[in-house]
């Protein structure tokens, strides 16, 4: 071993186990976030594969995408939930996952023997992390709870009726982080004192509580007039998109004095800026008053980039502190931003089972400067036998009386399985 590779520091998390029984975005999310960070995450699904094995985006050859990119760094361990005998396993995978083990991240409902008070009456230490739909056990999704809150109500076109829903799970992402951080926060709290946790997030109050926090529920509190869709305008400030000369819109953001001013020297709008604020009484040099004549302010600023390419545009802002971007498309950004992409210290090829090369993105947590690079999920139960070994004893008869039953493992697996070495050859160079 090299003076690099011995100098090379641990990950944070290095030496924590979590078993994670979970399915779809959230609790998936949460349990990447700490393998990523060096815990040792083990996934428990069902034999043949939990509900969301198969949930597009797909693979040329079929395989889940979206399974595969929230479980990457994970290993993967299948068992026959419905059975007694399968939910001991995961009991005792529970009990001796080792001192810094003992820590369950789940949003699966609670089934006998695999509940809080059995898990805890094992392991007195348990931190068991739980996400609910809502609080008081009700089942909700992104989506729903996206409907609940009115957000589809502001989004979309000005003149658009119905609701829009949006096409990112953004409570789902912000509520996979929070569990994350309460698991840590539970672990910090146990290597003190010695005491488990019992902590449950509902999806509801994670979205609730972020409208609260950005003002959207104070604002429907206290102001006479209910917000309205904007479109693509930005909400409180100057900002909206604009066509191009070369059919290729750009977003334009203003959020400060200095923006405003260095918009108008670049487009030589200055005077026209002035009139305006003559004929209406206003000070665009204020947020207030910019977001209050939008419309006429995007009037007479639209031909000016309607005269230029994009090209062009991002040349003349260029040295201006104006926030500017095109609009991208993912193919586009997968056709024609490959070396982009590539050049991306985020970024690496990895080689993932089932749906072979692409670039993936690591961590964008970043360590004394050091980039984590991305490790591919496992193939479903392909550590099964590894993990039986390693924190329960078994024998490799043992484990593949299990997999003959049905209890655990996936069908033609062995108790040999090469799944580690699968994982240790996914990522490959992409430089």
């Amino acid at each position: 071993m090299d003076d690099a590779a011995q100098q090379e520091p641990s990950p944070p998390l290095a030496g924590m186990r979590v078993i994670e029984l979970s399915s779809f975005v959230a609790s998936p999310l949460g349990g990447m976030t700490l393998a990523q960070l060096g815990a040792d995450v083990i996934r428990i699904d069902q034999v043949g594969g939990g509900p969301d094995i198969g949930r597009w985006p797909l693979a040329p050859s079929g395989d889940s995408l979206y399974w595969a990119g929230l479980n990457k760094g994970k290993r993967s361990v299948t068992v026959d939930l419905r059975s007694p005998e399968g939910r001991r396993i995961v009991a005792d995978l529970v009990a001796g996952s080792g001192e810094e083990g003992g820590i369950v991240l789940t949003n699966a409902a609670p089934r006998g023997g695999l509940a809080y008070d059995d898990l805890r009456a094992a392991r007195p230490d348990l931190i068991h992390v739980r996400l609910l739909g809502h609080r008081d056990g009700r089942n909700a999704v992104d989506y729903t709870v996206n409907a609940e809150l009115g957000f589809p109500y502001l989004t979309g076109p000005e003149d658009h009726d119905g609701p829009v829903n949006h096409a990112l799970p953004v409570w789902d992402v912000v509520c996979g982080l929070y569990l994350a951080t309460g698991l840590l926060a539970a672990e910090r709290h146990r290597a003190r004192t010695g005491e488990g946790r019992r902590i449950e997030v509902a999806l509801y109050d994670v979205a609730l509580a972020t409208a609260g926090n950005l003002g959207y529920l104070a604002e429907a509190q206290l102001c006479d007039a209910p917000r309205q869709r904007l479109g693509n305008h930005l909400f409180g400030d100057f900002g909206r998109d604009f066509a191009t000369a070369d059919g290729e819109p750009v977003m334009v953001v203003v959020l400060t004095g200095r923006h405003w001013r260095d918009l108008l020297a670049a487009t030589g709008l200055g005077e026209v800026a002035a009139a305006l604020e003559r004929a209406f009484g206003a000070d665009f040099g204020r947020a207030a008053d910019r977001y209050r004549h939008r419309e006429a302010l995007g009037g007479v600023m639209a031909p000016w980039f309607a005269s230029r390419t994009r090209a062009e545009i991002e040349r003349d802002l260029g040295g201006a502190s104006v926030l500017v971007a095109r609009y991208g498309d993912l193919a586009g950004l997968a056709r024609d931003g490959a070396a982009a992409l590539r050049s991306s210290p985020l970024m690496d090829v990895l080689d993932q089972p089932g749906a072979g090369r692409h670039l993936a993105p690591g961590p964008p947590l970043v360590f004394d400067g050091r980039q984590v690079p991305p490790s591919p999920a496992p193939v479903l139960g392909e550590h099964t036998g590894e993990v039986l070994r390693e924190l329960l004893s078994l024998s490799p008869g043992e484990v593949d009386d299990l997999r003959a039953r049905g209890v655990a493992g996936e069908p033609g697996s062995t108790a040999g399985e090469a799944g580690s070495t699968a994982a240790e050859a996914g990522r490959v160079a992409g430089r």
